[in-house]
């Protein structure tokens, strides 16, 4: 059974959140998340359905909600979408880089979704924020790894590997950043279930799979988006001032059974 949610832990009224991947799953939770403790956002995906919703979800807590179609893939649209997000928010003061191409397989094309979706993507967005965030009193990074990037794994490498480059870009990113005082951190989600994700499928059409999984699943289930969400917000507020170059696990102790 999923833990209560606490109630309204963090204060993000005057925060201007962007989120490169905010229409579904764990991005449609961290933008709900802000939306709730006060932020205006900011959300980017291909697909529209999903994003028009998910922006009036949004615009339903009396904040200022922007949306805009980008494929991740594409720098121009990157930069393009990044200059919109920061005018019709009046500036970036968190971006969370949370877009993934989740190629499942060892082809070429696995390997370069995840290479621009999951690495470039965040590179290039971070690039066309950085004079936006050097001008907020509280900016920061947010990046979405994955427990896969932390550890070995036998199917999906690509998603492995460019996840665990994303961990050390943090680090080196923090540390480039850190005397223009922008934090970068990561959050490194487990298995985490929601309608049309991964595990949703899964938990149809390969029982015996998602049964497989949650057993190696200390707590016992599968995570939700919205405790991702709690650690965004927390790496994202004063509350983590002094945290920069981390990635944390959200994976009710997933990581601890390898």
């Amino acid at each position: 059974m999923t833990s209560p949610a606490p109630s309204a832990p963090f204060d993000f009224r005057g925060y201007r959140i962007v989120i490169a991947g905010g229409s579904k799953g764990i991005g449609r939770g961290m933008a709900l998340a802000f939306a709730a403790a006060g932020a205006a956002v900011s959300i980017c995906a291909r697909g529209h359905d999903a994003l028009d919703e998910t922006a009036e979800a949004i615009a339903a807590h009396g904040v200022t909600a922007h949306r805009q179609s980008c494929d991740l893939r594409d720098a121009t649209a990157i930069a393009a979408y990044i200059a919109s997000a920061a005018q019709a928010l009046g500036g970036i003061d968190v971006l969370v880089n949370n877009a993934t191409g989740y190629g499942p397989d060892d082809s070429d094309e696995a390997w370069l979704a995840d290479f621009h979706v999951d690495l470039m993507a965040a590179v290039r967005a971070s690039r066309a924020a950085l004079p936006y965030l050097s001008a907020s009193p509280h900016a920061s990074i947010l990046h979405t790894s994955s427990i896969a990037g932390l550890r070995p794994r036998p199917h999906g490498a690509a998603y492995g590997a460019m996840k665990a480059a994303l961990c050390h870009y943090t680090t080196s990113q923090a540390l480039s950043l850190a005397a223009q005082r922008i934090r970068v951190n990561a959050v490194a989600p487990g298995s985490i279930d929601f309608e049309g994700g991964l595990w949703d499928r899964c938990k149809r059409e390969d029982p015996v799979r998602y049964a497989t999984v949650l057993a190696k699943i200390p707590f016992g289930r599968y995570g939700t988006p919205e405790e991702v969400a709690h650690a965004a917000l927390f790496l994202s507020s004063p509350w983590a001032s002094w945290i920069t170059g981390q990635t944390l696990c959200v994976d009710g102790g997933q990581l601890l059974n390898g």
